[in-house]
């Protein structure tokens, strides 16, 4: 299986996500437009989406053109890790997600031009310590909101912002620790399984702020800055 950690930003550092609809929207995408098939709308579904990640209409079985394994949205930019199920998944998928949500966001905000900076970035996960590090590094980035030091080991309580964390809703860490947030969108086994579980996933992603290295050759790679 080769992983792919897929990131990209809004141009000049601009905010992608304005509100909670935003948000909603964008992981809607990656479930709806995750499809070999063409979509041609996505508004009709997701106007029935709940909270959940799940819809309460019937519709075809897709046929994935990736298995997305985590994700994290932020203001101004998104982290997936995923996996492709065709030749050019990755390609595909990206290009329905991003030009996608950039129709849905310059219509809505009545605004012209590029939303993202470029081309999204790809990075192969190619070692061991790439991939056991980048689940925790992906689903932690929201610790920039309140202690963006935590990178340089400046956190005084690893459990406040796990706790932070657990009322997260934009990433799939919730799901990962067995909180029901937006299970339809993320194939979780494979990940879950090496990791050991939702319970101890948990605790050791405290454990991984307590001894995190923010000069990881691994992970500074993959750093949008």
């Amino acid at each position: 299986m080769e992983l792919y950690h897929v990131l990209n930003r809004g141009v000049d550092k601009r905010k992608i996500f304005m509100n909670d609809k935003d948000y909603f929207r964008f992981i809607h995408d990656l479930y709806e437009f995750n499809d070999q098939d063409r979509v041609n709308t996505t508004s009709r579904y997701f106007n029935q989406m709940n909270d959940i990640g799940c819809r309460n209409t019937e519709r075809k079985k897709r046929k994935l053109l990736v298995d997305i394994h985590v994700f994290c949205l932020m203001p101004n930019h998104y982290h997936l890790l995923l996996s492709p199920r065709v030749a050019d998944g990755i390609p595909r998928f990206m290009k329905k997600m991003n030009m996608g949500y950039a129709k849905y966001f310059n219509q809505k905000y009545e605004r012209t031009g590029a939303l993202f900076q470029g081309r999204y970035k790809s990075v192969l996960v190619k070692s061991e310590s790439h991939f056991i590090h980048l689940p925790y590094y992906i689903h932690l980035n929201p610790l920039d909101l309140i202690t963006p030091g935590w990178r340089e080991k400046k956190l005084s309580n690893p459990r406040s912002a796990i706790n932070f964390l657990n009322n997260y809703r934009w990433s799939s860490f919730l799901d990962y620790i067995g909180k029901t947030n937006f299970p339809s969108v993320t194939m979780r086994k494979f990940l879950s399984d090496f990791l050991g579980g939702p319970k101890k996933y948990k605790l050791n992603m405290v454990d991984w702020l307590k001894d995190m290295n923010c000069k990881d050759k691994e992970i500074s790679s993959v750093v949008l800055e």
